[in-house]
This record gives structure tokens, sequence and C-alpha cells, in this order.
């Protein structure tokens, strides 16, 4: 009997053991739900996105160890007429505006400061998309028209099973994907809860089984076509994304902050949209990028990459805004003139035959109203041409 007693008393103590981690588990679970449930609420989301780790995984990044970069400040811009207006109307968190690498403006609002970790929402899809360029000139991926589960084979019985790299890469896998931020039930809102509850963005991304059309036939904006490039990126490394763009690009820009990715359950980095870096940082990308990759003394990035991304090849609709590989081309862009794009206005605009580099952060919860994307855009090109 006393035998029996003392493994019903371990047997207690260990179940209140399990019960007390599964407690602790469901709490940081459902904090993490709740967060994001209310992420975009008009009351938070300005901080939201300043904090993004209260309500997901995070992994850091490393900058390494080089001497900060400067951003040399120039004669301060005259911001053209109705940018004030736009800044209130569209929420803008900050405005960054380089010329020739000088700093020309540089401003902050709704409570947000200098050293705020923004979230980049998709404007990470062009980190990424930079990141792949570099692995494909070191023949770690050796064509951009391999199939996709030749390094994902995870992803095989899935509606990726005939796409190609390439295809993936210009958002033309065919895969059926809702993306409405403000339907509660999409695909996109029902990807963020799996993320907030510690799930895993591969098994949701071989879980898509519907497609639209064949790969290459149609455009259509699919962000988990991006996580599914970081699965090709991760397979034919070894590696993981956020070791290898610190390794690759973030410790040759001389960053001002590490900044962070968001992760799922097993610590993947959220690459469609989960980097966290400062307003500046941001500008630093964006400036290797519009010297074609070459930044520090260093070529970061393949020029030729550079050229081949940055430009409209991507099966989009004849009067639409362009797409390439993960960079958007304004409707009658001049060459040289693209830009990363994140829901709610987030922007890295680039002008490179005016040499201009243009960051915006916003939560911009109206980011979707008819005329916003155009007028974003013709603000962007008039901040441009007034330098």
């Amino acid at each position: 009997m006393r035998r029996y007693l003392e493994l019903f008393s371990y047997f207690l103590i260990t179940l209140l053991i399990c019960a007390t981690a599964l407690a602790y588990w469901q709490r940081e679970s459902l904090s993490r739900l709740m967060a994001v449930n209310r992420l975009f609420d008009a009351d938070r989301i300005v901080s939201n996105f300043s904090n993004m780790e209260a309500a997901f995984l995070t992994v850091p990044l490393d900058r390494g160890d080089t001497a900060v970069s400067p951003l040399p400040r120039g004669v301060e811009m005259t911001l053209p007429a109705g940018t004030q207006d736009w800044i209130n109307e569209r929420t803008v968190t900050s405005l960054l505006v380089l010329k020739g690498g000088q700093l020309r403006h540089e401003s902050y609002y709704q409570g947000t400061e200098p050293g705020d970790l923004r979230i980049s929402w998709s404007m990470a899809k062009s980190y990424l998309s930079a990141l792949l360029g570099i692995l494909l000139q070191e023949d770690k991926i050796r064509s951009l028209d391999d199939l996709v589960i030749e390094y994902a084979p995870e992803l095989k019985g899935s509606a990726y099973e005939r796409a190609s790299i390439r295809n993936v890469l210009n958002m033309a896998s065919g895969v059926k994907f809702n993306e409405d931020y403000l339907d509660y039930n999409s695909d996109i809102n029902r990807m963020g809860r799996t993320l907030a509850l510690g799930g895993t963005l591969d098994e949701f991304a071989a879980g898509l089984t519907e497609t639209i059309g064949a790969p290459g036939e149609a455009w259509q904006y699919v962000s988990i076509d991006t996580h599914v490039l970081g699965m090709v990126i991760r397979g034919a490394t070894g590696r993981t994304v956020p070791d290898l763009l610190s390794e690759k690009i973030l410790r040759h820009l001389g960053l001002e902050q590490a900044g962070y990715y968001l992760t799922d359950g097993e610590g993947v980095a959220f690459v469609l949209g989960g980097i966290n870096q400062t307003t500046r940082d941001y500008a630093r990308f964006g400036q290797m990028i519009a010297l074609n990759g070459h930044y520090n003394g260093i070529q970061v990035v393949p020029q030729a990459w550079i050229t081949a991304s940055t430009r409209p090849s991507a099966p989009t609709k004849a009067g639409r805004i362009g797409y390439g590989f993960q960079w958007w081309i304004p409707k009658n862009a001049v060459p040289g003139e693209f830009l990363a794009r994140g829901v709610y206005g987030q922007y890295i605009y680039i002008n490179q035959a005016r040499e201009v580099v243009i960051v915006v952060t916003s939560a911009d919860r109206r980011f979707r109203d008819p005329g916003v994307a155009d007028e974003n855009v013709r603000i962007l090109r008039a901040l441009a041409k007034s330098l």
C-alpha cells in the first residue's frame, strides 16, 4: 500500500508539472493569439508595428562587427506640396530620403522614434530575393528553372509540385491562396494564426493542394510563394535564412541595430514579411540595391541579379503594375525605378537614375482603399523629382 501511495504521489507530481507546463504554454500561445487578433486595431497598430516580438516568436539577426556606415546629411530638402497631408492621411510613421547616399530628409510620426525596429511586412520579400541571387551565383541553386520540390521534397503532392523556382519568384506558381488581410478566414490570416500559435509554415505550405492554373500562366500575388523560396534556400544550403541573410548581406551594410525575424513554432523565419529593422537600416539595404549590389567597397549582391530581379518579368496584366523577382515595378516606370512594398504602407522606393532611395513606414489601415497605392507612388515620385 505504501508503495502504491508513493507511486501515486509521483504520478500526481508529474501530472501537476505537466499541467503547469501546459498551462504556461497555453497562456503564452493564447497571449500571442490575442495579440495577433488585435494587431491591426486602430488604437494599437502603431505601437504593435514597433513591438512585434510581443505577438510572435522571433530570432535575432546578426549585424556583425562592421562599423556603422554613415548616412551623411546633405542639404535638407523641401517636401513637395501635399506631402504633409499625405503623411497624415496615410498614418505614416517614418519618412527618410537619400540622394546620392546623403540624408536629405528624415522624420518620425505617431510617437515613433529612429531606434524603433519597425516591421517590414512584404518588403522582406525583396531581401530574400537578394539572398537567392547570391546563392545562385555560388551554385548552391543550380537553375531558376529547377522545380521547387528538388530542394523542398516535402512539397511533393502539394499545389507546388509542378512549380519552378522562377514561377515562385514571379508570383506565378498557380497556387490558390486568399491574400485578403481584411478577411478573418483568409489563407493569409489563417497563416498568421498558425504562426502565433507556434505552428509550422512548412506544413501549412505543404497542405495547400488547390490551384488556379498551370505554373507560369498567370500572376497572382501569393505570399506563401515566398515561404516556399525560403524552403528552397534551406534545402539547398542546409542552413537557416537568418544565418545566411546575416552572413551574406546584413553584416556588410554597417547597420545601426541587428534587428530580428519573426519565426514559426520551429524557429523557421517568416521570410515573406517578418524582418524588423530601423528606418535607417532599411535605407542602407535600399542604397546597396540602388548601387547595383555594391556597398562599403564590397559587391554584396551580384549586379546581374539586381538587373534581372528588378525588371518586370512576371506575367502581370497589361497596364497594371509590374512585378519581377519579388520586386515591384510601378506603371510607366523609367529604367532603374522599382520598389519593395509591404502591406499597411511600407516602402523602399529606388530610382537609380536620380540616385534616390526613399523609405516609408506606415500603419495605414486603409491601404487597400481604391487609389491609395497609386497615390503613394505619385508622392514617392514627387519626392524623388524634387531633389
